[in-house]
């Protein structure tokens, strides 16, 4: 594999898993603040990432290259409030789609054709967590700090399945 393009990705690995490590981080907020279903929603989110960047691990193993895991920052663990921890994490889901669209570009420009077919499931899955994370945010937005909102708006998020996450192609 190319040379670039292999260090992008293993970087994209990297913040796929630094990704999950956040979502994690915040799960473990929300439940300390006894929001069970928004931390079982952020918990869900958290093996999605980890499954996003083991489905770039097993592309780069299956071309009989690297894997050049690297440290993880230790992820934001407080918050001043649930909605928050959601403002974060569609910022997070921003900047990973940013990350994804440079990967994309390294891919193309360096005609590393495998890389962007791969890399074209990651560019429809970010457009569908943004969009998720929008409403998310858009909805404690609505709500305010109206205590049985809050409450509603957590059981909606707590209905979340595994299901829901994508299987693995």
């Amino acid at each position: 594999m190319n040379p670039r393009v292999l260090e992008a990705i293993n970087r994209q690995i990297n913040s796929e898993l630094s990704a999950s490590y956040s979502y994690l981080a915040m799960s473990a907020y929300c439940e300390r603040q006894k929001f069970m279903g928004a931390a079982g929603w952020l918990r869900l989110q958290s093996q999605e990432e980890h499954m996003h960047a083991m489905k770039l691990f097993d592309f780069v193993l299956a071309r009989d290259c690297d894997v050049q895991l690297q440290a993880i920052e230790q992820p934001k663990a407080d918050f001043k409030s649930v909605a928050e921890v959601f403002e974060k994490a569609l910022q997070q889901e921003q900047e990973v789609s940013r990350q994804i669209d440079a990967l994309y570009e390294v891919a193309f420009h360096e005609k590393a054709f495998s890389a962007a077919a791969e890399l074209q499931w990651f560019l429809t899955e970010q457009v569908e967590e943004e969009k998720t994370a929008r409403e998310i945010v858009a909805k404690f937005r609505m709500v305010g700090n109206d205590p049985a909102s809050l409450l509603d708006l957590d059981r909606d998020l707590g209905a979340r399945s595994a299901s829901e996450a994508p299987v693995k192609e």
